[in-house]
């Protein structure tokens, strides 16, 4: 007999474009460039099977050979994304949870897992975390986190194979942006609740907030040059950012250590 899925159904309500973001992050990240095996999973993929699909595209720009498996509770929706993905080579799917199942002895190199947690309590973060990495190649890691309805606003963690986090990226749309501090409404599960005073994550988002407020001056020569201003001030007030090639896509990163709960 099959066991039952690990967790519960996602809301399934991911659209078109909503993921590009993060990607586009995982698709140019040195563990799949390096994966001798490119498995990347799409864990609650959705009611369509739009979310694998675009992965899936995203990252054979860079790994031809990558494959994607898209995992649902709701049997009904991967019944769906089977017939919507039919003659598509690469991707697949199949019923599972945090259990992440897989044939035989084969583990993925990224497991992304995007507006899953949001429906869980803060408590359920680290045992999810667990099951989810025990399930990933020695140097995989897992991509949790949460984007706004049309992926403007997104945040995500990176979570090593021994389930330690070890960052935090904020990723926004600088066009049009007012305040750099709307990522605190999409901050992963294990952040959410701790946007408060006396809280380290809460200090970052502040202190985003404010050096792009403070680089309102060099708005004129764009919003990706005001960005850098804000993330350069950032580093200079001892912040440990990484990946900044990145910055001119409106993301930042940050050690984990730096936002970890207090």
């Amino acid at each position: 007999m099959t066991p039952s899925p690990v967790g519960r159904p996602t809301r399934g309500t991911t659209g078109v474009n909503r993921l590009r973001r993060i990607d586009r992050w995982i698709a140019r990240h040195p563990v799949l460039r390096r994966a001798d095996d490119p498995l990347v999973v799409d864990l609650g993929f959705g009611a369509s099977a739009v979310t694998p699909l675009e992965l899936l595209a995203r990252l054979r720009s860079q790994r031809p050979d990558a494959e994607v498996l898209g995992l649902e509770i709701d049997p009904d929706r991967v019944a769906r994304a089977r017939e919507q993905s039919a003659g598509v080579e690469g991707v697949s799917f199949a019923r599972g949870g945090f259990e992440v199942p897989l044939p035989t002895s084969r583990r993925p190199a990224i497991i992304r897992a995007m507006n899953v947690l949001r429906q869980y309590d803060e408590g359920d973060v680290a045992d999810a975390w667990g099951r989810m990495c025990a399930r990933l190649q020695p140097d995989g890691l897992l991509v949790e986190g949460t984007c706004d309805e049309i992926g403007r606003v997104a945040t995500w963690a990176e979570v090593g194979a021994d389930a330690v986090a070890r960052s935090l990226t904020i990723s926004l749309r600088l066009a049009e942006l007012d305040s750099p501090a709307i990522a605190a409404e999409r901050l992963p599960k294990a952040l959410i609740h701790r946007n408060v005073e006396g809280e380290r994550v809460h200090e970052f988002v502040t202190s985003l907030d404010r050096e792009w407020a403070r680089a309102a001056a060099v708005a004129p020569f764009g919003p990706v040059h005001r960005w850098r201003t804000a993330m350069l001030a950032l580093a200079d007030a001892g912040w440990p950012l990484l990946r900044r090639e990145r910055w001119r896509l409106g993301e930042v990163g940050v050690a984990w250590e730096a936002v970890a709960p207090s």
